[in-house]
């Protein structure tokens, strides 16, 4: 940046600078402009609705379904439309999870995860080829709720029933390819994770109207100052435990050759461990697990079952509703176990203790191999322990915020706060790093 650009723009904003700044510079504006394209596009599919759709039947139910309304604020509101987007990326997450889980146990997965480059395309492939059927089962099952609970008719495998329902499943499907393809794009041409920017695009569309009914409530201002202020401060630790890590300095030694002499070169680096290494794998887990009790007991909730089973199963919808304080109880002990699972799932793909002894690496005071391994275990379990809990707590924040505030019409949704902070944090990088190799100054200090 030149002199006089500088001192004309030392008054201004440091963030303003960076985003003038990279708007100025033609392939990152091209970039931003493509991210933005992409999102247009999204917001656009998002009010095409699938064949047969009763709006005005849709609407009542996702007014009295809390459940769904929770899971439409994931899809950006395009669930509330069902439209040909309504399932998002979502089956692409879970086969991803999926395939993440299956790669070490299975030899043939994990072989072809080993081969570099192309092993990670096959492995991509494969999650694209899981996620039809996921798709598949999950749009039926969110069918036949919205069936029996009047939103939608006409839906089922048999009869005069089964044309119309292939035909909104494959939309359904054909949705939720297009956004994945849009999401890769975005991964290629602009700037950050594709997925998470779709994902983070259909929450952000939501806030509008979430906002708009918080400010209904004017007889309670002092609950929506202070549910302002817990939300700034909600924002405030998933930064600081996102960004926390543990680094566990490594030494590096070897030998080197020079003029007929043998020499010992050495160096130091660090292992960096994350506080919160398996992100928000453990929410979407935990969210997707105490989702499916509350769906499958509305399978018999209904005249035709048996007095015993109807109630049964109005017993586990109660007891596992958003609104319920047990729901909560065990969002929290689920997010705590999964957070465990997943890290020291992904610690033990990473085989740290055998990379570092194949290159010449120690950490100081540790013998390598065995006793490495084991140390660094024992050190995984004691940070994700901090990890764990901060995520439970961020699973059941909303539910104490909204009983604190007493604003039931504007909760805030763990997952989606942590996925937009997330997201926000790591395209501000991403944008720092491109502003920094062309000499600009960015935002992130």
């Amino acid at each position: 940046m030149r002199q006089s650009q500088v001192a004309r723009a030392e008054n201004t904003p440091r963030l303003l600078q960076s985003v003038v700044a990279a708007m100025k510079i033609p392939d990152l504006r091209n970039k931003l402009l493509f991210v933005f394209a992409m999102l247009a596009i999204f917001r656009f599919l998002a009010q095409v609705p699938v064949p047969g759709v009763e709006r005005e039947a849709l609407a009542n139910f996702f007014r009295d379904n809390e459940l769904f309304g929770f899971l439409d604020v994931f899809s950006g509101g395009a669930l509330r439309s069902l439209s040909v987007v309504a399932l998002g990326v979502f089956p692409y997450i879970t086969s991803s999870i999926i395939m993440q889980l299956m790669v070490p146990v299975f030899p043939q997965l994990k072989e072809i995860s080993k081969e570099g480059e192309s092993g990670r395309q096959r492995i991509n492939q494969l999650t694209h080829w899981l996620m039809i059927p996921i798709a598949a089962v999950q749009g039926f099952g969110q069918l036949t709720v919205l069936q029996r609970g009047g939103a939608i008719s006409g839906v089922g495998l048999t009869g005069d029933n089964l044309l119309p329902t292939v035909a909104i499943l494959a939309s359904l499907i054909a949705g939720t390819t297009l956004l994945v393809w849009m999401g890769e794009l975005i991964t290629e041409k602009g700037i950050g994770n594709g997925i998470s920017i779709i994902i983070f695009g259909g929450i952000v569309a939501t806030l509008p109207q979430m906002v708009g009914q918080g400010f209904l409530e004017r007889d309670n201002a002092a609950g929506l100052i202070l549910l302002g202020v817990l939300g700034l401060i909600m924002i405030y630790f998933i930064v600081v435990f996102g960004e926390a890590e543990r680094r566990i300095p490594v030494q590096y030694g070897r030998s080197v050759f020079r003029g007929g002499r043998m020499y010992r070169q050495g160096g130091s680096s660090h292992i960096p461990i994350r506080v919160n290494s398996a992100g928000m794998i453990p929410l979407i887990f935990a969210f997707s697990i105490m989702m499916f009790p509350s769906i499958a007991a509305s399978y018999f909730v209904n005249p035709a079952s048996t007095a015993f089973l109807s109630k049964a199963a109005a017993f586990v919808q109660n007891l596992f509703d958003p609104a319920n304080f047990v729901y909560y109880i065990f969002t929290f002990i689920l997010v705590v176990i999964f957070t465990f699972f997943y890290a020291i799932l992904m610690f033990r793909q990473q085989n740290l203790a055998e990379s570092l002894q194949r290159n010449g690496g120690f950490i100081p005071g540790i013998r390598p191999g065995q006793a490495t391994d084991e140390y660094l275990n024992r050190l995984i379990m004691r940070i994700t322990w901090g990890g764990a809990i901060f995520l439970g707590l961020i699973a059941v924040l909303p539910f104490i915020i909204t009983q604190i505030t007493e604003i039931r019409a504007l909760q805030l949704p763990a997952i989606s706060l942590l996925i937009m902070v997330g997201v926000a944090l790591d395209a501000m990088r991403q944008l720092e790093a491109q502003l920094m190799m062309r000499n600009y100054e960015g935002f992130i200090r």
